[in-house]
């Protein structure tokens, strides 16, 4: 087994209603940065992990994203690319 380095980006979905990023999107405009069109505020987790390859560690993290860690009817997800550590 070889140990992996995954990141895992979460961030709400489009057509919902993110509070957060409203604050921060009106904050910047008010600051003068006008070209921000859209803020969206998530969260960005690492893990670190053992597995027999990349893709065996990207799909253990998947399933880590769609049992716990993202919540699939609010939330999408992206993985990044996972790194041996």
């Amino acid at each position: 087994m070889s140990r992996y380095r995954v990141s895992v980006h979460i961030v709400p979905r489009k057509g919902l209603l993110d509070p957060q990023g409203k604050a921060v999107s009106d904050a910047l405009h008010a600051l003068g940065f006008n070209a921000v069109t859209d803020t969206r505020i998530g969260r960005y987790i690492v893990l670190d992990m053992a597995a027999d390859s990349a893709a065996a560690a990207e799909v253990l993290v998947r399933e880590m994203c769609d049992k716990l860690l993202a919540n699939p009817v609010t939330e999408d997800y992206q993985i990044a690319s996972s790194v041996t550590v």
